[in-house]
């Protein structure tokens, strides 16, 4: 696992790595010859040119000229400020190369750098890195563009210009890179949307940081899939339905059916031993033919599916022999289901997924949330998130860090879907590094709850429930969209890629049971 930094985190892990001996100097030395590596692996040869910015991101950009030129690469840097009005170390880094005679030209604008950018074979963005917020300003908007308007392809040092480094977005015009560079640990810039497309491949690059000081309290944490199967329970050799987890799926009102059926296909591809889907009555007949392997029980409800009030006691009677409660998809959004729903949120025991219209039935009073003790999850996206804390989605994705903190309330687990899906519970954050356009289609919201609500069931704490199904569910996606095209894939393409999507976290022996990678 591995913490993802913002700028001011990302500075003072340099400055514990000073103070423990290392020079600035030789931090960007090493920087310099990462990029300069990943500009030899991706473009062999032909020009360089790299457009160096007045920071130490730049210092890093002539460090890799520097060395480039000593290997006989065709070089020219292309900077926004005279030598000698940068800082050290960059001051000195610039000077080492220009006195090793690395062709360089100051540039004012845009337009100038243009036509050096045009006869690139490779363009290195070592403008702006992890200093910018906001909008770039002129020179550096101006810059950007020109990048953007060449058609070399681009290596970033750090993260790309134009994206904000704490947030991921992008305000104003922002360099696409083919390859960023990044030194220590992922910036969050370049893993929260738009950033981490922006971003293309990210290579991680250790220049000698000490790992101790790449971990702060609370900084959103990126897992790996070791840290992922390590969540999977072992199987045994006496597992049976009865020992892999009850999951109970409470939804499904008339032309809603097709949520719990999704769900209960979730959970039972995510191994749960027991599935029940519980649906008003009239949506009953509809769920027995399309559904197999679950039981199927009805609840008290009106001839148009909305539910009445002793459905809150059918609801927990079958409660009460589950492991887990999916409560929400497909359910209605009548004002007696409502009803219900907060009432169940209030008295149910058991460990419980609060998803759609269930989520619809909180409006912005979380306080029946925040008062449970049982484990819960939210998982709403953007405009559901909206709805619940009383803002709209712009706001959500404009800080949704923000934004999926304010919505684990209590002892809450809240589950931020939307590219690049947050996991938030007790300060810590988990950020997704899986899922894509191929989840971009209805129903796949409903997938989602029956992955984690049977991970759930399986005795997982919640925070790794949630961590592990969303991890599953965007693999799975990602697996459908590479097989089928993001245009074809549907919610049940992600059910039936769950298998291919656990083999990502684990090898199986000859006799087909579960062997853990090393950890």
């Amino acid at each position: 696992m591995r913490h993802l930094l913002t700028e001011e985190q990302s500075r003072a892990a340099e400055a514990a790595a000073v103070e423990s001996g290392v020079t600035l100097a030789v931090l960007m030395g090493r920087a310099g010859a990462a990029v300069a590596a990943e500009v030899d692996s991706l473009v062999p040869a032909g020009r360089v040119v790299v457009m160096a910015g007045p920071g130490n991101n730049g210092g890093d950009g002539w460090s890799a000229a520097h060395l480039l030129h000593a290997a006989g690469r065709d070089v020219l840097v292309l900077t926004s400020a005279e030598p000698d009005s940068m800082s050290s170390p960059a001051r000195e880094t610039v000077r080492d190369a220009i006195g090793a005679g690395v062709p360089w030209l100051h540039v004012d604008t845009g337009p100038e750098a243009a036509h050096a950018l045009s006869e690139a074979a490779v363009i290195v963005d070592a403008l702006l890195g992890i200093g910018l917020h906001g909008v770039p300003r002129p020179p550096y908007a101006g810059f950007i563009t020109a990048i953007g308007d060449a058609t070399a392809p681009v290596v970033a040092v750090d993260l790309p210009s134009g994206v904000d480094s704490d947030s991921g977005l992008a305000s104003g015009p922002a360099v696409r890179a083919d390859v960023t560079v990044c030194f220590s640990a992922p910036k969050v810039g370049c893993v929260l949307q738009p950033g981490a497309s922006l971003s293309g491949v990210l290579r991680l690059v250790d220049i000698g940081v000490p790992a101790e000081s790449l971990r702060f309290d609370g900084a959103p944490e990126c897992w790996g899939a070791a840290d992922y199967l390590a969540c999977l329970p072992d199987p045994h050799w006496d597992d049976r339905k009865g020992t892999r987890g009850s999951v109970l799926i409470v939804g499904g009102t008339i032309g809603l059916t097709g949520a719990v059926c999704l769900a209960a296909g979730g959970a039972l591809r995510s191994g749960a031993g027991y599935v029940v889907v519980a649906v008003p009555r009239p949506s009953l007949a509809v769920v027995e033919t399309k559904l197999t392997a679950p039981v199927k029980m009805g609840l008290s409800a009106t001839a148009d599916g909305a539910l009445l009030p002793a459905a809150i006691e059918e609801v927990l009677e079958a409660a009460a022999r589950s492991d887990a409660v999916i409560l929400g998809p497909g359910l209605g959004r009548a004002e007696s289901t409502c009803e219900v729903v907060r009432a169940l949120v209030a008295r149910l025991d058991a460990p419980l997924l609060i998803d759609a219209d269930a989520l619809y039935a909180l409006g912005e009073d979380l306080s029946l949330v925040a008062a449970r003790v049982a484990p819960t999850i939210l998982t709403p996206h953007s405009a559901e998130a909206a709805r619940v804390l009383g803002t709209t989605p712009e706001a959500i994705d404009s800080d949704r860090l923000a934004a999926v903190s304010a919505l684990a309330v209590g002892s809450a687990t809240a589950v931020l879907k939307g590219p690049a899906t947050l996991i938030a519970e007790d300060g810590r954050i988990v950020v997704n590094p899986t899922g894509g356009p191929g989840l971009a289609t209805l129903g796949t919201g409903d997938v989602l709850s029956g992955i984690i609500g049977a991970w759930l069931a399986r005795g997982l704490l919640p925070l790794d429930a949630a961590a592990v199904g969303t991890y599953l569910h965007g693999a799975a996606g990602d697996c459908a969209a590479r097989d089928l095209t993001t245009i074809c894939c549907t919610a049940e393409d992600v059910d039936s890629y769950l298998p291919e999507a656990i083999r990502t976290l684990s090898a199986r022996d000859d006799d087909g049971t579960l062997r853990k990678d090393e950890r």
